[in-house]
């Protein structure tokens, strides 16, 4: 067994005690068919740790901040090659406009050249699991090609088979409407490929929204997740739209929809909450549901903001998440965690009601938990998988260090990430991706973006007139 010692670095393991080690250390196993292998093995002061371990390979971590790797909670990988494109716009026409028309153009090497990139730049920004809500599929094999990329890259992941069964009278463009039943056999062959012992990319279900899907495929996947343990996520209550459609359509809000169906429970990730009143959130608690947090989505899309603090004091589990890159821009928790902590703030006025620990923990463990995945992820803790990141902390940006967790979460640029390990093994080393190369992968993506775009027709939309003011 090969074991890995990271020294000299403050160490933040986001443990039960919340210790932070000024100058720790952090031993771990590398990859292999071992029980132990690929896990945690020590964390503590690094004469201990040293001692315990004298024949590990030693990293001189002085300078640097050692943590967990983030959980990414909710994302859609096939839209780094939407980048920009849907600016300005609310919910509904960014979809209508923008994201439908190339949803419908995709090939599955797009998928894959896109997924490619989108998990390449979440490992280099220090993410090392991700829940991709892949909810389009105008033709076969595009979850595989996310999947594929996914194993490629070296990211812990789990894909969402998504699924639309209605919605063109509001704009859903026709060829990605899948029969249901097709859809969940879909949906239950990538699970019996993917979800096996040890497997570090799985597959889930995924419901698009209220206003593409009816009563009976949300029974019909709450029937899956419980025959086949898969995890379930779906929107829920992102924007108005999104509630005043399911009062059209159902005759109540949204949350409730899915509380009357049964899919709500502690294995759906409900994404962005944005909207939910507090008959929503008391639903959400009483079945034990977990959130996705996704702040920078929301703002750009001018959806509003998720009563996080409410949840909070209920009790619910809420993991953060960048969203995809069509409204968010980019795949950074590091951004992501910057504006959780400081969009409650002013919100509420208040600059005590989200503090830098906590969202740090909603990056980590609360993550973690919300996935269904405490016990393996989201903490550096003897037995957990081996889920590491270093960050560098010699710019400009961040020094002088006067508290670990302040400097990590207001302070950083975005850029501070220097290794990566996924269960023991090193996919970024000195910044860069090991597994693939950097350079080919952005090529790559761009020529598959400018082929989609001239496809869809929505090229035009990146070389719009200058904006200053909008009027209405």
């Amino acid at each position: 067994m090969s074991v890995t010692v990271l020294t000299g670095g403050t160490v933040v393991p986001v443990d039960p005690q919340r210790r932070v080690l000024t100058e720790g250390a952090v031993a771990f196993a590398g990859p292999g068919p071992g029980p132990a292998d690929g896990t945690i093995l020590a964390v503590g002061p690094p004469a201990e740790v040293l001692a315990a371990y004298p024949d590990a390979d030693v990293v001189d971590c002085r300078g640097s901040l050692v943590l967990p790797g983030f959980v990414n909670t909710h994302t859609h990988l096939f839209q780094t090659l939407l980048k920009g494109l849907g600016d300005d716009r609310v919910l509904s026409d960014w979809f209508t406009a923008m994201t439908g028309p190339s949803a419908v153009a995709l090939t599955e090497d797009d998928v894959y050249v896109g997924a490619l990139h989108g998990c390449t730049e979440a490992l280099t920004t220090g993410t090392t699991t991700l829940l991709d809500f892949m909810y389009v599929h105008p033709r076969p094999g595009l979850a595989d090609a996310v999947a594929h990329a996914m194993y490629d890259t070296g990211i812990r992941g789990i894909v969402g088979r998504g699924y639309t069964t209605t919605g063109t009278d509001v704009g859903v463009p026709p060829e990605l409407i899948e029969p249901l039943d097709t859809a969940l056999a879909d949906a239950e062959r990538l699970i019996g490929t993917w979800n096996r012992p040890g497997s570090r990319v799985r597959a889930g279900l995924a419901p698009c929204m209220s206003w593409t899907v009816d009563a009976a495929t949300l029974r019909e996947t709450r029937a899956l997740a419980d025959r086949t343990d898969a995890l379930v996520t779906m929107h829920l209550a992102e924007s108005p739209f999104d509630v005043e459609e399911s009062q059209r359509r159902f005759g109540m809000r949204d949350v409730p929809f899915a509380a009357e169906t049964g899919l709500l429970g502690p294995d759906l990730v409900a994404a962005h909450c944005v909207q939910c009143d507090d008959t929503d959130l008391d639903l959400l608690a009483a079945s034990g549901t977990a959130v996705s947090h996704n702040p920078c989505s929301n703002l750009y899309l001018g959806s509003g903001f998720a009563p996080v603090p409410a949840m909070h004091r209920r009790g619910i589990t809420v993991g953060l998440a960048s969203d995809g890159p069509a409204s968010s821009s980019n795949h950074s928790m590091l951004q992501a965690v910057k504006f959780a902590a400081l969009l409650h703030k002013g919100v509420h006025r208040d600059p005590e009601i989200m503090t830098a620990e906590k969202a740090l923990e909603m990056a980590t463990v609360d993550g973690a938990a919300a996935l269904g995945m405490a016990d393996r992820i989201g903490s550096l803790e003897p037995g957990k998988r081996a889920d590491v990141i270093v960050l560098d902390l010699s710019n400009l940006c961040v020094t002088p260090v006067h508290a670990a967790v302040s400097a990590l979460v207001y302070s950083q640029r975005g850029d501070e990430v220097d290794r990566v390990y996924v269960d023991g093994e090193p996919v970024v080393a000195g910044g860069r991706p090991v597994r693939v190369d950097a350079r080919t992968v952005r090529e790559r993506s761009a020529a598959a973006a400018a082929g989609l775009a001239e496809r869809a027709g929505t090229a035009r939309l990146g070389s719009r007139p200058w904006r200053s003011v909008v009027t209405r």
